[in-house]
């Protein structure tokens, strides 16, 4: 027939009984996109699956619509979501048709002995004003009473239910009938039973090689035989409450294994037995005959996971006519086998593109660029993976602009540029994109070589200086070359939340494989796996002192390491309990406050693995996370979210986790138990939606994700004597998983926009990467009473080129209702968050008013200057659309993340920065330390390699009233190719010493010896520090100085107002005054290796200087007559003049010198701190 299919309809969703999509409420919700009467109807699941496809009983016709039950599906699955269209005529007159008549309407009069009027109405479907109507009347109007006042009457009899039986004798069927709510009960009964009329029964035709047929003739009965079976999970452990079925027929039930997970079923003969559990993968095995009379079965059971992704799709570029393969792949139990792709969110027909686990796209053309992402499926739930990018290039257009784009750096002071009247030079940089890569026959999930836009050709440049000239190599030609490939790591430390005790020789998981050990001091280093998105590290103490802690850690993708501190929380002392004893267990950690719930563990609830009862003493250790101490949130494990049935990852807020552990007392071997009740007070719930939202979950290890366990239910519960108290209740059964948490999904998202700098100039060109940002939802109004500061959850994000978006709760209605306590660090150090005293500069904080007086900013010094400056508080106010003020950052919809992201470093934003002393650096090639895909291999490059930075310094003591500024100038040394060639200049400013008078240290980094970029030969770096101002050298190390006199050439020494040597190959420690970290990220590197130096020792830290310990060099400056010209400009205008005048002070007799090689700093543009910026001369932070 012919005619025009609608749009698909899905108004229901499956759960309860089913999925319905019944005609009558798809006319309710689309009255003007359905015809009267249909002629077809199409159905398809939502992943654009037929019933047929996925094996599932359903009902449907244009007449009714579409049902599908669960009851009617097979090994007790759920219905999918399905959606249904339909087929309208193209006749018009067929489109017209009365709707069905609505419900009546209340009669006009409710007292009993009155009357009144109902009516009811109907709707004219499709109809034209100027064309077509139907026939008939729209509404209709009935006399109604509420009838005589009398006694409450029953309901009419219901209809019978079906017989017990389907045929044969014995079977029952009832009715039933209400009685009116009333004061006055009904008399009679509500139901009547009767016998079922008889049927006769069928003639069984079931042949039976063993026994003879059941009276159901669904299977064979053998008298005098019994099955006896075990059921036990994976991992051996004894399940019970488990029901025994034949294969294939699931709703009978045969038997219910017991607590130790056994089972009999007599009369039955030999057959294939299957046994299904809640939360478990139905399982199935034949029973085996032992003797004449007794066969048995052992039915294994996996536990149910839902798919978690190992591969994901890999962003691509290709041209125009290649083709492209994604991939992705993922586990669970039972085995995820559907895999659906996606391109820019709509999902691909999977007859047209032919997919599985992977995609094959042929021929490709511009309108195939986009996202693609997958999504897989199995019975227990879904999961998506990352988004991958495809990029199709015009083969006419270059990939790779051959002329670079503008990249300026800073130049020393003595090198003004006259021509630009600027310190500044444009050495050029190649855009970061990717170029099409080399295709192989066999189309791969991963691109065998990378290629990226990168320096094909550089020259070298000369730019005047004052006394000298100063190479520099810029970018001449850009061009596709092989991507810059650095490693990924996550560096920290594993360490207790109270009193700082290491995790020594802690066991770290990824996933369910262990890949080391953390130190003895509980550092660690891990590499992250290529494809990783979700980096889930388990640390375990063999010890059993500490809880074991699941860590989600952010990393930079694109390369080099991040830090991270790891805090431990210790396991609450055991406590013994009697198995045979109802116990409670209270959850709570904080003083003077009640407990947040109770864990009741009823008698005879103990069990062995084996299932085996367990009726003695047993040792208990529950340690509760609690939210009321803010303190807990750096002990909290993952990152408090879970999967929903979507597959979309979704946040977690808490009310408090807790992990527990059981074991005998005398064998100390752990224990399980079976069920048990989790209370949690409701009182403490501040929010109405928590209490219904609220659930129990555990922790599944591998994927870092929280799992549902059970609902709460509300109950009201006797404590003491007149005291009734509002408890909600769950349930669940201990048993491999040991981390539960009490929390409720929170839909209320935004995110936050943070940048970190290199000083607190918030220079837009000096942005910090790989800084580890973190935010803590605090709740002042909703949450705990007791306690305003409670946490509710807490996200860690990396800093990239823009800055970092971090989710956040938040609110609309109260500015208040959700607060943020944000933190940065990088390398072990605080960054220091912008000012809020003595008044909120808008430009300070990056944040334009009448939107920051909203938010609330306040730095933690805010009211105590004693206090950190390394903290920030502010209000979650959700932007409103319709003010202006609040839609240009730095709070932005849950939404609107892409635009978080991308947004101007002009738009609003929070910040962070270094709270450092003056430095320079510079390199003859420029590389930027934060993008190590800039990385160039070149002879003269500072690091030689772009998989590992070496970082090395040199502590010099500065004896003098001043801090002055420390030049470290390093060239090639022994290298032919290098010799005499400059590789770059580090500056540093002393920093005085809190506890010495007099005394100020710097630590001056220096290009470390080694291996160049060919990794052929040995570069001994020629390294030269030259202190600022009336200086001579009065001390070297005497270790350093016996060092360098073993391990010849020597550098020469003349010079007294500088040090010259070959830099060691050996890494050196304190005991030398020379500090060298290897990292692959060198700005961690060197912030590692800058902390020993402050503290003077080898494997320390501090953030004051400390420049009486773990010294190389000592200067003694002093300031010079007033008049007279500085020590600089007396050596470029008379150098032998300026040496002997120097000679002559010491009173030495030294030989004649010739010209000095070190670069000085004239006195036109370096001066003294105090003299040229006025700040504080006192304690300073360090580089």
């Amino acid at each position: 027939m012919a005619g025009e299919w609608t749009s698909w309809f899905n108004v229901d969703h499956p759960g309860g009984e089913g999925d319905f999509e019944t005609l009558e409420a798809i006319r309710f919700y689309y009255p003007d996109r359905l015809c009267a009467k249909p002629a077809s109807i199409q159905v398809r699941t939502t992943e654009w699956e037929l019933p047929e496809e996925v094996g599932e009983t359903v009902h449907f016709s244009p007449r009714d619509g579409f049902r599908c039950l669960n009851r009617e599906q097979r090994d007790g699955q759920g219905c999918s979501n399905y959606h249904v269209r339909f087929l309208c005529p193209f006749d018009p007159s067929a489109w017209l048709g009365w709707s069905t008549w609505s419900a009546w309407s209340a009669c006009s009069r409710t007292s009993c002995g009155t009357s009144g009027t109902r009516t009811r109405h109907r709707t004219c479907l499709n109809a034209s004003p100027q064309l077509l109507k139907c026939r008939g009347k729209p509404a209709e109007r009935q006399t109604c009473s509420a009838g005589p006042c009398q006694e409450p009457q029953w309901s009419s009899w219901g209809p019978w239910s079906p017989c017990s039986k389907t045929c044969g004798s014995g079977g029952k069927r009832i009715r039933r009938r209400k009685c009116p709510k009333s004061k006055l009960p009904c008399f009679g009964r509500p139901s009547e039973v009767q016998k079922c009329p008889q049927k006769p029964c069928p003639a069984c035709k079931l042949t039976c090689k063993v026994g003879i047929p059941n009276r159901n003739c669904t299977g064979c009965v053998c008298r005098n035989h019994t099955v006896l079976g075990r059921v036990r999970g994976a991992d051996g452990a004894a399940l019970a409450n488990a029901r025994i079925s034949l294969t294939g027929h699931p709703r009978s039930v045969l038997a219910r294994s017991n607590y130790q997970g056994r089972f009999a079923v007599r009369g039955l003969c030999d057959a294939n037995l299957s046994a299904a559990l809640d939360r478990f993968v139905p399982g199935s095995a034949p029973t085996v005959r032992n003797s004449t009379g007794t066969s048995v079965v052992e039915l294994v059971l996996q536990r149910l996971e839902k798919p978690y992704m190992v591969t994901q799709p890999e962003s691509k570029v290709r041209t125009m006519g290649q083709d492209v393969r994604f991939c992705c792949k993922a586990h669970g139990t039972p085995e995820p086998q559907k895999y659906f792709w996606y391109h820019n969110g709509t999902l691909l027909d999977r007859q047209a593109t032919k997919y599985d686990n992977s995609l094959v796209l042929h021929d490709l053309r511009p309108h195939q660029a986009g996202s693609y992402h997958c999504k897989v499926r199995n019975n227990h739930g879904s999961i998506k993976s990352s988004v991958a990018h495809l990029t199709v290039i015009d083969p006419e257009v270059p990939s790779c602009i051959s002329q670079p784009e503008e990249y300026l750096i800073r130049l020393p002071d003595e090198c003004f540029q006259e021509e630009t009247s600027s310190y500044v030079y444009n050495v050029g940089h190649c855009p970061n994109t990717r170029c099409p890569g080399r295709l192989t026959e066999a189309l791969e999930c991963r691109d065998e070589e990378e290629h990226c836009c990168g320096p094909r050709r550089m020259e070298v440049r000369e730019i005047p200086c004052a006394g000298y000239v100063l190479p520099i190599k810029v970018v001449a030609e850009c061009g596709c070359t092989t991507c810059t490939q650095p490693k990924v790591l996550v560096r920290g430390k594993a360490s207790a939340l109270d009193d700082g005790e290491p995790l020594r020789f802690g066991e770290i998981y990824l996933g369910v494989e262990k890949i080391g050990f953390t130190s003895y001091k509980g550092t660690f280093t891990i590499e992250v796996p290529p494809d990783t998105q979700r980096l889930v590290v388990k640390f375990v103490d063999p010890a059993k002192k500490f809880v074991d802690t699941v860590k989600v850690f952010p990393f930079d993708q694109r390369g080099g390491a991040v830090y991270q501190e790891v805090k431990l929380l210790r396991r609450k002392k055991p406590v013994d309990l009697e198995a045979m004893e109802t116990n409670v267990i209270p959850l709570g950690e904080v003083e003077d406050e009640g407990p947040v719930g109770e864990v009741v563990i009823p008698p005879r609830s103990f069990f062995r693995a084996n299932g085996e009862a367990y009726n003695g003493t047993v040792k208990a250790s529950v340690t509760f996370v609690d939210p009321r101490d803010v303190a807990t949130v750096s002990v909290a494990s993952t990152d408090l979210s879970f999967v929903n049935a979507e597959g979309d990852l979704l946040p977690l807020r808490t009310y408090g986790m807790f992990s527990v552990d059981f074991w005998e007392a005398e064998s100390s071997q752990s224990l399980e138990t079976g069920r048990v009740e989790v209370r949690m007070d409701a009182e403490l719930i501040k929010m109405p939606d928590h209490v219904r939202k609220m659930k129990l979950w555990s922790l599944n290890p591998v994927t870092g994700l929280w799992e549902e366990e059970s609902s709460f239910r509300l109950e009201n519960v006797n404590r003491r004597k007149r005291e009734e108290r509002a408890f909600l209740v769950g349930n669940l059964e201990i048993r491999e998983r040991r981390l539960f948490n009490l929390d409720v999904p929170e839909n209320r998202r935004c995110f936050v926009k943070v940048r970190a700098y290199i000083s607190e100039k918030f220079n837009p060109m000096d942005q910090l990467e790989g800084v580890v940002v973190t935010l803590i939802n605090l709740e002042p109004r909703p949450g705990y009473p007791a306690n305003p500061q409670a946490w509710g959850r807490f996200d860690s994000v990396v800093t990239g080129p823009n800055g970092a978006c971090l989710p956040a709760f938040c609110d609309g209605q109260r500015a208040d209702a959700y607060t943020a306590h944000v933190t940065a660090t990088m390398g072990g150090e605080e960054l220091e968050a912008a000012p809020s005293r003595p008044r909120l500069d808008p430009l300070a904080v990056g944040v334009s008013q009448p939107y920051l007086n909203k938010l609330g900013y306040r730095r933690s010094d805010h009211a105590d200057p004693a206090l950190k400056k390394t903290a920030f508080k502010i209000n979650l106010a959700k932007p409103n659309p319709n003010n202006l003020d609040e839609t240009n950052g730095p709070i932005y919809p849950y939404r609107s993340l892409t635009d978080c992201e991308s947004a101007p470093v002009t738009a609003n934003h929070f910040r962070f920065s270094r709270a450092e002393v003056d430095k320079y650096e510079y390199n003859v090639v420029p590389f930027k330390e934060s993008d190590l895909t800039t990385w160039t291999g070149d002879y003269l490059s500072w690091w030689p390699n772009p998989q590992e930075f070496r970082a090395c310094y040199i502590k010099v003591k500065i004896n003098g009233p001043q801090e002055y500024m420390v030049r470290s100038r390093n060239m090639g040394g022994t290298h032919p190719r290098t010799g005499g060639q400059l590789y770059g200049l580090r500056d540093s400013r002393s920093v005085r010493d809190p506890e010495t008078y007099n005394s100020s240290a710097a630590c001056v980094e220096f290009k470390c010896s080694g291996m160049l970029f060919d990794q052929e030969l040995v570069d001994r770096t020629l390294v030269s520090i030259t202190p600022q101002g009336s200086c001579r050298r009065t001390a070297v190390n005497s270790y350093l100085r016996e060092y360098l006199g073993r391990h010849p050439p020597a550098a020469e020494n003349n010079d007294t107002a500088a040090f010259s040597m070959l830099a060691p190959l050996d890494p050196l420690g304190h005991n030398y005054g020379i500090y060298t970290v290897t990292d692959q990220n060198p700005r961690l590197a060197k912030e590692i290796a800058i902390g020993r130096c402050f503290d003077g020792t080898s494997d320390g830290y501090s953030r004051e200087m400390r420049s009486l310990k773990g010294t190389a060099l000592t200067f003694t400056c002093q300031e010079k007559p007033v008049g007279r010209k500085s020590f600089f400009q007396r050596l470029l205008e008379s150098p032998s003049q300026a040496l002997m005048e120097i000679r002559r002070e010491m009173g030495t007799n030294e030989q004649r010198l010739g010209p000095s090689r070190v670069v000085p700093y004239p006195a036109r543009l370096r001066t003294m701190v105090g003299a040229q910026t006025g700040r504080n001369p006192g304690p300073r932070r360090r580089v």
